[in-house]
């Protein structure tokens, strides 16, 4: 799995995007491990994932055209299950050093990036704003069926 997505994410922005606020403040050697730590728990989260899941068909969409800057662009796709249901994927890829890499990915209307975010501030709160408390435990938790199904739940309230 890290051999498949290595090349293709960044994820010293990712995880610097994912500590917020709280990026500024930490020790380069803090930016270093979170950066690892996060690295491994997305491999292991995401291969959890995939292994998991049962999908029929991938869709990779036609550009939509919404590109605002040059070194910005999201590629669109479905994921579609053997059930036929699909999931919506938005892939959110920054350009840099002549490579295009992924910063953020949407899945079924769940944006990753802000989930994990929201989880490090409040992991920031309970730990007495203790980066390194942070770090040593950090858990990501999503679930991608019951935070779309929660989210399109808050939205018609």
């Amino acid at each position: 799995m890290d051999t498949a997505l290595k090349p293709v994410v960044d994820y010293r922005y990712i995880a610097a995007s994912v500590m917020g606020k709280y990026f500024k403040a930490a020790s380069p050697k803090q930016r270093t491990e979170f950066s690892k730590v996060f690295h491994d728990t997305l491999i292991g989260t995401y291969a959890k994932g995939l292994v998991s899941f049962d999908y029929a068909k991938l869709e990779v969409k036609d550009s939509e055209g919404d590109r605002r800057y040059e070194d910005q662009d999201t590629v669109y796709m479905d994921v579609i299950d053997t059930k036929g249901k699909v999931y919506p994927v938005a892939y959110s890829m920054r350009l840099r050093n002549d490579e295009w890499k992924v910063v953020n990915v949407i899945v079924n209307g769940v944006n990753l990036g802000l989930t994990f975010r929201n989880q490090f501030d409040q992991a920031m709160r309970d730990n007495g704003r203790d980066i390194d408390a942070v770090i040593n435990g950090w858990q990501p938790d999503v679930d991608l069926d019951k935070t779309a199904a929660e989210d399109k739940g808050n939205s018609n309230s």
